[in-house]
């Protein structure tokens, strides 16, 4: 599976890339237009597990099909 982020959405909570079991996600340098800095998934490391949209509040994450 792969896991899309909707970075305007993304207030840098942290809460994913705290819970995330690969390390996969990391804060971009950029800052979206609510003023903070999104995340974004490293896909090699990434297994699609779910986590991220699982205990994101915030609906950033959408987990896509193969």
């Amino acid at each position: 599976m792969k896991v899309k982020v909707k970075q305007e959405r993304c207030k840098q909570c942290g809460l994913c890339a705290e819970y995330c079991p690969k390390k996969a996600i990391s804060f971009i340098e950029e800052i979206n237009t609510a003023g903070y800095r999104p995340v974004t998934i490293d896909d090699e490391k990434c297994i699609g597990c779910g986590i991220c949209y699982t205990v994101c509040p915030d609906g950033v994450y959408e987990v896509l099909g193969n």
